[in-house]
C-alpha cells in the first residue's frame, strides 16, 4: 500500500459531500463575472462613457481596490472589465479553492473522520491528495466557465487568458491552504489563516501597485498581481501564472513533509495547555462563548484594523486629485458630485462593515462547530438553556463584530485626521462605521435563522454577505434599480460623511435583527440537536 492508496475514493466521496456546496460557489462567481461583463456594454455604451470610471482606475483609491489597470490608454470594455472586475473574480476563486481543501483536510480530523477513514486501506497522503485534486478540478471548471462567459461578449483569445488566471490563483491558495491545515489543530483556525493569506496578498498587491501602479516589487509577492500581470485584453503574457503553479507545487510538498512527521489530529503548533483553574467569565455561557473566540477577534480585530489604516492614509491623495475627477467618478465613489473625499471615506466605511460581517458569521460558526463534536450537548446538560446556549453564541458574534467596526473606525479614522490634518474625522470615522452595526446584526440574524432550523444552514448567510458586497460595490456602476438595491440592508445605511445621518433605517434594520433572531431561537429550540 502506498500513501496515495484510495485517493481516487476520496475524491468521489469529497464530490458528493460538496454536490451543492462548489456548483453553487462556481455558478455564483461565473455569473458575477458573465453578468457584470455584459451590463458594462449597456451602461456605457461608448469609449467616450467609460472616460469617468477610467480616471477613477487610475487614482490611488481605485489602484488600491482594483489593479494597475493596464490597457486604460485605449481602453474597451474588455479592458476595463479587467481593470475593475477581475480581482473580484479572483478573490471568489481564491476563497473557493481554500475552503475547500481546508474542509476536506483540517476540517476531517476535527470532526474525527479522517481516524475512521485511516482505518480503512488509504494511504497517509490520501486525503491531502483528494482535497487538492478537488479543489484543483473546482478551479478549473472555475476559470474554464469564466472564460467561456466573457468570451461571449469579449475577445475569447484575452477571455481564455483571464480563465487560466482564475484557475491559478484557485491553484495557488490550494497550495497555501493545505499548509494552513497542518499547522493548527482546529478548522477554524486554518480557514483563518487561510483567509489572512489572502488578505495579505491582497494588501501586498494593493500597496505595491498604489506606490507604483505599473510593476512594483512588493506587488510581486501576491498570487493577484500574477494573474493581473498577465494583461488579458491587452498584452498577453502566460508566464506570470507559472508562479501560481510554483506556489502550489511548494505548498503540496511543504504540507505533504509536514504532513509525515505529525500525528493524525495534531498540528504542527500544538495548542497551549489551559489554566489549571477557570477564571470567573466561564462560569456562564456567554463568557465560554466569547473565551472560544478569543484569539478569532484578536486576529480579525488587528487585520481589519490594519486594513482600515491603510485606506486612511490615502484620503489626502484622494482629495488633492479630486478636481481631476468628472462628476461620474465621483458618484461611483458613493459621493455627491465635488465630494470625492467623502464618497471615499464612506465607500471605506462600507468595505470595512463588510469584513466585520464575515467576522459575525463565521462566529456564528462556532455555535455548528460545538454541535456537530457534541460538545454543545455537554453544556446543555448543565443548567444552561437552549436559549441561552444559541443567545450567548449570537450575542458574542455581534459583539465581536462591533469590536471590529470600532477597530476600523478608529484605524482609519486616526490615519485620514493625521493625513488630512483633520482630528474630527476620528469621531466621523467612529460613527460612520458603528452606523453599519444594525446591517451587520440583520445578517447575524439570517445566519441564526439557519443554525435554528439545521446546524449545517449557518452558511446561508454567506449568499447575503456575496449579494451586499456585490450591490454596495457596482450596483451604481451598473445602474441597477432601487428595489434590487433594497435587498441588501447595508444599502439602507447612509454612507456618510456625504450622505446624511439617518436614524430611521438603522431602528428598522434593529427591529428586523431582532425579530430574526428571535426566529432563530424559537426554531432551535424545537429541533433535535446533533451529537
Amino acid at each position: 500500500m502506498t500513501t496515495f492508496t484510495g485517493t481516487g475514493a476520496l475524491v468521489r466521496l469529497a464530490l458528493r459531500r460538496d454536490r451543492i456546496r462548489l456548483p453553487a460557489w462556481i455558478l455564483g462567481i461565473v455569473v458575477l463575472a458573465g453578468y457584470s461583463a455584459a451590463e458594462l456594454e449597456i451602461a456605457y455604451p461608448t469609449t467616450a462613457n467609460l472616460e469617468g470610471v477610467i480616471t477613477f482606475v487610475r487614482g490611488p483609491a481605485g489602484t488600491l481596490l482594483s489593479g494597475p489597470g493596464y490597457g486604460l490608454d485605449n481602453p474597451t470594455h474588455a479592458t476595463v472589465f479587467a481593470a475593475i472586475y477581475g480581482l473580484y473574480v479572483l478573490i471568489g476563486a481564491a476563497v473557493m479553492s481554500a475552503l475547500t481543501v481546508v474542509r476536506h483536510t483540517r476540517g476531517e480530523e476535527e470532526s474525527g473522520r479522517a481516524e475512521m477513514v485511516r482505518s480503512n486501506p488509504t494511504g497517509r497522503h490520501s486525503q491531502t491528495a483528494a482535497a487538492l485534486i478537488v479543489a484543483a478540478l473546482a478551479s478549473l471548471v472555475l476559470g474554464a466557465l469564466v472564460a467561456a462567459a466573457l468570451a461571449t461578449t469579449f475577445d475569447p483569445a484575452g477571455s481564455v487568458l483571464f480563465g487560466c488566471g482564475v484557475a491559478g490563483v484557485g491553484l495557488a491558495f490550494a497550495g497555501i491552504a493545505a499548509v494552513a491545515a497542518q499547522i493548527t489543530e482546529h478548522a477554524r483556525s486554518a480557514t483563518g489563516l487561510s483567509v489572512g493569506a489572502i488578505g495579505a496578498a491582497l494588501v501586498l498587491r494593493g500597496v505595491g501597485d498604489t506606490l507604483t501602479p505599473y510593476g512594483n516589487l512588493v506587488s510581486w509577492f501576491s498570487p493577484f498581481a500574477w494573474a493581473q500581470q498577465t494583461r488579458p485584453y491587452v498584452d498577453p503574457r502566460w508566464w506570470p501564472l507559472g508562479w501560481c503553479l510554483v506556489v502550489l507545487v511548494v505548498g503540496v510538498a511543504v504540507a505533504l513533509a509536514v504532513q509525515d512527521r505529525r500525528d493524525v489530529g495534531a498540528g504542527l503548533v500544538r495548542a497551549r495547555l489551559g489554566a489549571a483553574h477557570a477564571s470567573a467569565l466561564l462560569t456562564g455561557s456567554f463568557g465560554l462563548m466569547m473565551r472560544l473566540e478569543r484569539s478569532s477577534l484578536v486576529i480579525w480585530t488587528g487585520a481589519v484594523g490594519l486594513a482600515a489604516l491603510l485606506f486612511g492614509s490615502l484620503a489626502s491623495a484622494v482629495e488633492a486629485s479630486a478636481a481631476d475627477l468628472p462628476t461620474y467618478a465621483i458618484e461611483v465613489m458613493g459621493g455627491d458630485p465635488g465630494q470625492l473625499l467623502g464618497g471615499f471615506l464612506g465607500t471605506m466605511f462600507f468595505f470595512d462593515a463588510i469584513l466585520a460581517t464575515c467576522y459575525g458569521v463565521t462566529a456564528m460558526h462556532r455555535l455548528t462547530l460545538e454541535e456537530s463534536t457534541g460538545r454543545s450537548e455537554v453544556v446543555l446538560a448543565t443548567a444552561t438553556s437552549r436559549w441561552g446556549w444559541m443567545g450567548s453564541g449570537v450575542a458574542g458574534a455581534i459583539l465581536g463584530s462591533a469590536v471590529v467596526l470600532l477597530a476600523a473606525g478608529l484605524g482609519l479614522g486616526v490615519a485620514a485626521a493625521a493625513t488630512l490634518g483633520d482630528p474630527s474625522r476620528i469621531a466621523q470615522s467612529l460613527g460612520g462605521h458603528l452606523s453599519y452595526l444594525p446591517a451587520v446584526a440583520v445578517v447575524i440574524a439570517v445566519a441564526a435563522v439557519g443554525y435554528g432550523l439545521r446546524a449545517g444552514w449557518v452558511g446561508f448567510a454567506w449568499v447575503l454577505v456575496g449579494l451586499a458586497t456585490l450591490l454596495g460595490s457596482f450596483g451604481s456602476l451598473l445602474k441597477l434599480p432601487s428595489f434590487v438595491l433594497d435587498l441588501s440592508p447595508f444599502e439602507h445605511v447612509a454612507r456618510v460623511p456625504s450622505v446624511p445621518f439617518a436614524v430611521t433605517p438603522l431602528v428598522v434594520l434593529s427591529a428586523v435583527a431582532v425579530i430574526g433572531v428571535a426566529g432563530g431561537l424559537a426554531a432551535y429550540r424545537r429541533r433535535d440537536v446533533v451529537g
